[in-house]
């Protein structure tokens, strides 16, 4: 193979991995900005329960964004285990209520939802 030959393949690889990388950015702020509900408004507390064990807490919070918008119910899992770090674990549209019952020491039911709260998201966009 000829240096011209070598310099060639060079330059496409290079431009293969720039491309990729470029592709793989540009998907992961579009999933930020509009598919994550990471990003969803806090809302007002609706309710709150401690799992069985103590390990958990789970919150519900209703958003009234403005009268164009229906309200939302997002809920969020305290881990007291893990320095008390948040996770969002639900959220459901055009719904007002926040009704937490847990099943077990990590399974919850919001609004009739039962969710793992050690791995589980419900995000009505994706229903």
């Amino acid at each position: 193979m000829s240096n011209k030959q070598r310099t060639v393949f060079k330059v496409a690889g290079y431009f293969i991995l720039l491309f990729g990388s470029l592709i793989f950015g540009i998907v992961l702020v579009v999933n930020h900005l509009f598919f994550s509900i990471e990003r969803v408004p806090k809302g007002d507390l609706l309710a709150e329960e401690v799992s069985p064990t103590g390990d958990y807490t789970v919150l519900t919070y209703v958003s009234n964004g403005h009268s164009t918008v229906a309200p939302a119910v997002r809920g969020e899992v305290i881990y007291h285990n893990k320095n008390d770090n948040k996770r969002n674990l639900y959220w459901a549209y055009r719904i007002e209520e926040g009704e937490i019952k847990w099943i077990n020491d990590h399974i919850v039911s919001i609004n009739g939802m039962e969710l793992d709260v050690r791995k589980d998201t419900y995000d009505f966009r994706k229903d």
